[in-house]
């Protein structure tokens, strides 16, 4: 009889406890935020990464009525940062800015990733569509697709391509372009694409496929030759530049994608409240034009909508990663 009246109280105290559990954690996303939320961007500072996280999360932060403090964590290609998100507490207060490369490429490139890019995240919302763009150093003597294919012919292992870091959408862009055109150009991997496009209008490298945000202002302003874009479309952006496709090389398409996410384990109220301030970001008119002003296509989209584009991207950029026999320990 003690027994059973023991048994008996003890799931009492069971159902108490859940029962109390479940408006604390209601109660808790109701709240959320309360504090200040920190963004890491996996890559350095200046790039084409880190511009567009600034260009946009400070609506974000307007639109969630709390802070968000930008991080840059760089490191392999975008693991050390993503690393450290996958191994914080689920709570809402440290996000991840996550691309193409930290949730497609990586996970086929590097043989030690230290974190499961589905397992351990909770993708929030996909914010752009990235295009990308071939530009040279303006003392290149080339001015088209078919003229650069040409001098590399004619020069082989002698034109270096940049890229932001081995693995990336401009080190993959610029395989891609060398297998399909049957040209010997040498890899030249930098620490972040704003490194690259540093030596690139220095003249250390001649050449480069790097998303919008870094190369068109490049382009614009003079300090390096847009050749064309990597879209399999003309961007609507800049409608002046040809397709490397339409230019030269036939089927070429190569484009990047960003977005939010969360550790594995964060509350789905946060996740949906994070969600909503995404899309209230991306559709305003003057975020959406400063995005676009950068290559950057709007693109939100549900968490699950999102789990399911990543999906596809990650097979797209695993027969990439296959094709140019890269591998990083």
């Amino acid at each position: 009889m003690i027994r059973q009246s023991l048994d008996t109280a003890l799931r009492l105290l069971g159902a108490t406890v859940f029962a109390l559990a479940i408006p604390t954690a209601s109660v808790d996303a109701q709240e959320y935020p309360d504090r200040p939320i920190r963004l890491i961007v996996p890559f350095p500072p200046g790039g084409g990464a880190d511009i567009l996280a600034r260009t946009v999360m400070p609506r974000v932060a307007q639109a969630l009525g709390k802070p968000i403090v930008i991080e840059n964590k760089p490191g392999a290609g975008g693991n050390i940062g993503a690393e450290y998100v996958a191994h914080a507490a689920p709570d809402g207060y440290t996000l991840l800015y996550g691309t193409n490369g930290t949730h497609g490429i990586n996970a086929s490139l590097y043989r030690n990733l230290r974190f499961d890019p589905v397992k351990d995240f909770i993708p929030v919302s996909r914010m752009t569509t990235i295009a990308a763009m071939l530009i040279v150093n303006r003392q290149f003597p080339v001015t088209s697709v078919e003229e650069l294919i040409r001098y590399a012919k004619a020069n082989p292992g002698k034109v270096n391509f940049a890229s932001a870091g081995n693995g990336t959408t401009s080190h993959l862009s610029g395989e891609l372009f060398k297998t399909m055109a049957g040209i010997d150009i040498v890899h030249v991997p930098y620490r972040g694409g704003a490194l690259a496009v540093t030596d690139l209008i220095g003249g250390q490298v001649q050449m480069m496929i790097d998303v919008m945000p870094n190369a068109y202002p490049l382009a614009k302003d003079g300090r390096a030759r847009g050749i064309a874009v990597s879209t399999a479309a003309r961007y609507p952006g800049a409608p002046e530049y040809p397709t490397i496709a339409e230019s030269g090389l036939p089927g070429f398409e190569a484009s990047a994608w960003d977005g939010i996410f969360v550790p594995a384990g964060t509350p789905a109220p946060i996740v949906a409240r994070l969600n909503a301030a995404i899309h209230e970001a991306l559709d305003d008119p003057q975020i959406a034009e400063a995005l676009r002003a950068r290559g950057a296509q709007p693109m939100p989209n549900t968490p699950e909508a999102f789990a399911r584009y990543i999906a596809e991207s990650s097979e797209k950029w695993a027969r990439a990663v296959r094709a140019s026999g890269a591998k990083i320990d």
